[in-house]
Formats: structure tokens, C-alpha cells, sequence
């Protein structure tokens, strides 16, 4: 059976990837060594370093003064890095879901944080708007796709601050004016390789500025001046990271997906909208993830819900429950989830009214 993949992270990669990562594993360039064994330090794959760095360029268009690291830890230790080397004084976030409140709270650590609006009296389930961020802050903190609750930022925001952004769970899906932010980072297992590597893209012109000494493996510099190679770095999900970012650009890249994401969203949240037995856990269209779509069952269907998973399920549909916080279900559509799935959930839901 032909099984669709939604699960919101670790999650689908290109088939591509795939197949490139496993004949890395069994013989990477050439070597007769595999992937897994090879020195970080080795000619190969100090290659494979430097054509995904220039990769990341070439596709999110990065202008010059930034660099691109691989670091480990995920995005979970970039939130005290963040802070660590950019809050001097005071910053300032939003808080849109559970990964920016536990940013927030790194932050606290470090120094005075304004949280200039949330959205959690609604259970995040809309992104704030009308704020104002303070003009005597370090940097303003945003997350811009929420995978728990369904919710997206998909715009690049005007501030007059440094801008930092967690795009952990949708980067490569749009295209972005990296010049707007300081710094973007993520964890890769979402839209980019296998965990275990976090991608960084930061303006090198923000570093220096805190008071405070910062340990050695915490300081971005060190990253930056060691070119990823101060430790070991992830070898394995950065050559796989390698491959979905030649996958991308082969695809037409950001602004191809971009069509395709759109699309694919457009076709669930439809049926969603139209289908009797459920209703979006979004309700503002514009504040949906093309990412991570929610919903729950309507009203009077409640009692069904084990029954839809139970035939999605039959149906080779994995990883659609929902978040254990918002209940209900959750597709998440990566670049890499090919159409069909998508069209295939659709025809699962229709079935589902129409027995019902």
C-alpha cells in the first residue's frame, strides 16, 4: 500500500534525498568509505560543506555579509545562543505557540524580554497583530510557522530593529528577503534532512556586542571563524541536507515550491471549508500554515474523531494526529509530500462525509 506521509517532523524528505544519502553510506565520492566514516576534515566533504553553504546562498538569494553554519544541538539550544550572544540589554519577542514561549523563557535568562504580544489567550491559534515593537531592544524574536497550532508569518516583517527569526518548519517553502533579518535559524528535520543538524544564516556585522563572555561553543564566531568545523559537525544530515538543497533548486526552487505549497494548502483547507464533519482549527485564512494544516472535527462529529484516523489510517495516512494541546488532526505538507498525497487525504475526508 502507498503510504502518505504527514508527520510534522522528523518528516517526508525528497525521494530523492533518499536514494543520494544511501549510496553516500554505502561509497561517498568515490572514496570506497562510507559517509558515516569519513573525516569531517577530509577534501570530500569539507566539499560537500561548501556546496551546500553556497547552495543556501543561491536559493534564498542571501546577500553578502551573511554566513551559513551547521551546528548540532537543534533549535532548542539556538534559543539560549540567541540570547547568549545577541541580548545585551533587552529583547523583545512574540509569542505564537510553544516554540517561542520556550525561546522567550532562554531569553529571560540573559536579560530584560518585553513579549510585545501573544496569542495565547486563544490557545494560539491566530498570529497577534497591531504591536509595537520597543526601539531600544537588541533584536525582536519571531517564529514564523507554529507546527503545533497551524498558524504561519508569511511575510517578511518591517522593523527597525535586528530581526531574528526561528524558521525551523518552513524554510526553502517561500521565498524570503533575507536582507530584512539578522539572523534566520532552524532545526533541518522539517523541510530540509534527517535531525541532527541546525542551519544558521547570520549577518556577521551583529556579532560583538554583549558584555558578557560567551563559551567557546556557544559564541556564533567561533562558528563562523572555524567555518563549521570547530567540533565535528553532523556529517551525515549535512550530506543529506546537500542533496533536498540540489533536489530544490532541480525542482525550480523557493519560488516553484511556493507555487506548489499554495496549491497543495489551497486543495485541503478547501475540503476542510466544504466537508460537514470538520472545521479548520484556524479560523483567520490569512494566519494559516501552508505548513502544518489543522483541523478538528465540527460540530456534533466530535465523537468521531477515532473513527476518521482509524480509516485515514486504513488508507496508508500517517501521522496526521493531531497535537496532544489542540486535539483533532494535523497534515503537515512539506516541499517534499508530493501532490498526490494531498489529493489522496481529500478523497479520504469526501469518503468519510459521505458515509456519515
Amino acid at each position: 500500500m502507498k503510504k502518505h506521509n504527514f508527520f510534522a517532523g522528523p518528516s517526508i524528505l525528497p525521494q530523492f534525498t533518499i536514494e543520494e544519502t544511501i549510496k553516500g553510506i554505502q561509497n561517498f565520492s568515490d572514496t570506497g568509505l562510507s559517509v558515516l566514516e569519513i573525516s569531517h576534515r577530509s577534501k570530500e566533504f569539507i566539499a560537500v560543506v561548501e556546496e551546500a553553504q553556497d547552495l543556501f546562498k543561491e536559493l534564498l538569494k542571501i546577500p553578502e555579509g551573511y554566513s551559513v553554519l551547521f551546528v548540532g544541538g537543534g533549535a532548542s539550544t539556538q534559543f539560549l545562543m540567541v540570547a547568549y550572544n545577541l541580548l545585551n540589554k533587552k529583547a523583545a519577542y512574540l509569542n505564537t505557540g510553544a516554540w517561542a514561549s520556550k525561546a522567550l523563557k532562554e531569553a529571560k535568562l540573559f536579560g530584560e524580554v518585553v513579549e510585545v504580544a501573544s496569542s495565547k489567550d486563544k490557545n494560539f491559534s491566530y498570529i497577534p497583530k497591531g504591536y509595537e515593537v520597543p526601539a531600544d531592544v537588541d533584536y525582536f524574536h519571531i517564529t514564523t510557522n507554529n507546527t503545533i497550532y497551524g498558524t504561519e508569518i508569511r511575510e517578511d516583517l518591517d522593523v527597525n530593529v535586528p530581526l531574528i527569526a526561528d524558521m525551523s518548519s518552513d524554510i526553502f517553502s517561500r521565498p524570503i528577503d533575507v536582507s530584512k533579518y539578522d539572523m534566520i535559524y532552524g532545526g533541518a528535520q522539517k523541510n530540509l534532512a534527517p535531525s541532527g543538524v541546525t542551519f544558521v544564516i547570520i549577518k556577521n556585522d551583529i556579532l560583538g556586542k554583549v558584555d558578557r563572555p560567551i563559551p567557546t561553543m556557544m559564541n556564533y564566531q567561533t562558528h563562523i571563524d572555524k567555518d563549521s568545523m570547530f567540533n565535528t559537525p553532523p556529517v551525515l544530515p549535512i550530506f543529506s541536507a546537500l542533496q533536498t538543497l540540489r533536489w530544490l533548486k532541480a525542482q525550480g526552487g523557493v519560488e516553484a515550491m511556493e507555487k506548489i505549497n499554495i496549491e497543495k494548502a489551497g486543495w485541503l483547507y478547501d475540503e476542510i471549508e466544504r466537508n460537514k464533519c470538520f472545521k479548520p482549527a484556524v479560523a483567520d485564512k490569512n494566519d494559516r500554515s501552508l505548513m502544518n494544516i489543522c483541523f478538528v472535527m465540527a460540530e456534533g462529529y466530535e465523537e468521531l474523531e477515532k473513527d476518521f484516523l482509524a480509516l485515514a489510517t486504513s488508507k496508508g495516512m500517517m501521522g496526521l494526529k493531531g497535537h496532544r494541546s489542540v486535539g483533532g488532526f494535523r497534515a503537515s505538507t512539506y516541499n517534499a509530500l508530493p501532490q498526490e498525497s494531498v489529493k489522496a487525504l481529500v478523497e479520504v475526508m469526501a469518503e468519510f462525509e459521505k458515509n456519515h
